[in-house]
C-alpha cells in the first residue's frame, strides 16, 4: 500500500515543533508531497521558509483565516500575500466562519479582498466555510475564481454537484474515523472532485494528526465509497497536481 503516491493538501506544518521530523516520516510512507497552509503573517512566512526548505515536497499556500482578521495589521496580511502569491500554489486558508468572532459583514469584506488577490495572481482558493459554503461558493464562482477547494467537506450534501460543476474541489480529512455527515459528504463527491487532507495538527478523536495520516484519510474514503485504495490515490494525487499546479 505504501507504493500509492499520495499528497495531503492541507497541513499547517508551522505548528509543529519538529516539521522535519514530520516530513520525513510523510515522504516514508508516500506521501509525495504536502501544501503547508498560512493563516496569518506568521504562519505564512512558516509556510514559505519550510517550502524553501523542502523544495519538491513542501508547496506553500499563504492566507488569511477568517479567526485571524485583526484590523490593527489587516493591510499588512493582505501586503504580504499580495507580494508572495506568485511563489505558492495557493491562497489559503481564507474563507467565511460565521461561528468566528469577526462580524459577517467584515468577515465578507475581506473575503472579497482576497478574491481579487486570487484572481489577479491567478491562483487556487483554499476555503475554510463553517455554516457558510453556500455563501462562500457563490463569491467565488459570482468573481470567477477559477480552482478552488472547500477544505474538509462539511457544508450540505445538495451543495455538492453545484461545486463539483463550477469545476472546484473538496477535500477528506481523518474526520472520515467517526464522523457519519462527512462520510456521507464525501461518498457524494466525484472522484474527479475529490482530494485528500489532514489538516494536521488537529486531533480526531484520539489521533493528534501528522502529514503521514492522510494515508488513513485515503483508506477511509476507499471504504466510504466502495472504491480501492489505488483508485482513489491515483484520482486524488492527479486532482491536486492539476488543482495546484505541482
Amino acid at each position: 500500500m505504501n507504493t500509492c503516491a499520495i499528497i495531503d493538501t492541507h497541513a499547517h506544518l508551522d505548528e509543529f515543533s519538529d516539521p522535519q521530523a514530520v516530513i520525513e516520516e510523510a515522504q516514508a510512507q508516500g506521501v509525495v508531497a504536502i501544501v503547508a497552509v498560512g493563516q496569518d503573517r506568521a504562519s505564512n512566512s512558516k509556510a514559505m521558509r519550510l517550502a524553501a526548505r523542502y523544495p519538491g515536497v513542501v508547496f506553500p499556500a499563504i492566507g488569511y483565516h477568517p479567526w485571524r482578521i485583526d484590523p490593527e495589521t489587516h493591510r499588512e496580511t493582505l501586503t504580504q500575500i499580495d507580494e508572495n502569491l506568485d511563489h505558492c500554489v495557493a491562497l489559503g486558508e481564507v474563507g467565511l466562519d460565521y461561528k468566528a468572532k469577526a462580524k459577517k459583514k467584515v468577515q465578507k469584506q475581506v473575503f472579497q479582498e482576497l478574491i481579487a488577490l486570487a484572481n489577479t495572481h491567478d491562483k487556487p482558493m483554499i476555503l475554510h466555510c463553517r455554516y457558510s459554503h453556500a455563501r462562500a461558493h457563490q463569491m467565488v464562482k459570482d468573481a470567477g475564481v477559477k480552482q478552488a477547494v472547500f477544505h474538509w467537506y462539511s457544508g450540505p450534501i445538495d451543495l455538492v454537484p453545484e461545486i463539483a460543476a463550477s469545476g472546484y474541489y473538496m477535500s477528506a480529512c481523518p474526520a472520515l474515523i467517526y464522523n457519519p455527515y462527512h462520510i456521507e459528504a464525501i461518498r457524494a463527491v466525484p472522484l474527479s472532485s475529490l482530494l485528500l487532507e489532514t489538516d494536521c495538527p488537529v486531533t480526531y478523536q484520539t489521533l493528534e494528526s501528522r502529514p503521514v495520516h492522510v494515508r488513513l484519510t485515503l483508506e477511509k474514503a476507499a471504504e466510504a465509497r466502495g472504491g480501492t485504495v489505488q483508485e482513489i490515490a491515483d484520482a486524488t494525487t492527479n486532482n491536486a497536481k492539476k488543482c495546484f499546479g505541482i
